[in-house]
């Protein structure tokens, strides 16, 4: 599946800098368009956030400091977590056969339940999930979610916040040794291959794993970072 750009035009400039974009199937521009409000929601916490030195230097845990800051800044806008089941409730008619003296339809009845997977963020007709350092599995789990609440009619697309990897390797690891941590310890920053980031992202997207669902990956990076000096050098080639 090819990837599309319209975040160019649909994020602002200001927030667009910050962060690195991906999508499919237009998704900017069809939530803009059909969730505008819920849509300025997300560019607003997007403009407030920032990357600190503790997200690259301390361990997440179970819930890490900086998702608890986004997923706070969510709930305060009444997003909320949420999960879709399906019933399928099956009924076979066995129609009467007059030979035999049937008269009426013998019918059977059976159901299938499936639990569905967590967003861990639900408003309007937008889903969101924040997946900044967790098992690169957690990817397919969003996406599969997705899927099945954009084939259910419930959502019109969905914003799946991530990580670059190569960046922040690198900024927390000068971070740490600026800090006075030895150089060998201060390289085990965000090393490991198999959490989420846009290189595990990026193939899912291109097979289409959330289906029919438009999805617009935002990754945050060093430009997200608070200490981040804006330069020449720096500035995104799509705002120049």
């Amino acid at each position: 599946m090819d990837l599309t750009t319209s975040f160019q035009v649909a994020v602002p400039a200001d927030v667009f800098a910050r962060y690195e974009y991906f999508e499919t199937r237009n998704a900017a521009a069809i939530l803009r368009a059909t969730n505008p409000d819920a849509f300025d929601e997300v560019i607003d916490i997007l403009r407030h956030f920032d990357l600190i030195n503790d997200d690259l230097i301390l361990a997440g845990g179970e819930e890490s400091g900086l998702a608890k800051r986004l997923n706070y800044a969510f709930r305060n806008r009444g997003w909320r977590e949420g999960r879709v089941d399906t019933e399928i409730k099956l009924i076979l008619r066995r129609m009467p056969f007059a030979d035999a003296g049937e008269t009426s339809p013998r019918v059977e009845e059976s159901s299938v339940t499936n639990e569905g997977y967590k967003v861990d963020n639900v408003k309007a007709r937008v889903a969101m999930d924040l997946e900044w350092n967790a098992k690169d599995g957690n990817l397919d789990r969003d996406l599969a979610a997705y899927r099945a609440l954009y084939d259910a009619g419930l959502i019109d697309g969905a914003i799946l916040v991530t990580r670059t990897i190569d960046d922040l390797r690198e900024l927390g690891y000068r971070i740490r040794v600026e800090a006075g941590m030895d150089e060998k310890a201060a390289k085990n920053v965000l090393s490991t291959s198999t959490t989420t980031n846009t290189k595990k992202l990026l193939p899912r997207l291109q097979r289409g794993d959330a289906g029919g669902c438009p999805v617009l990956a935002v990754a945050i990076c060093e430009r997200t970072w608070i200490g981040w000096q804006a330069d020449e050098d720096d500035t995104p080639k799509d705002l120049l």
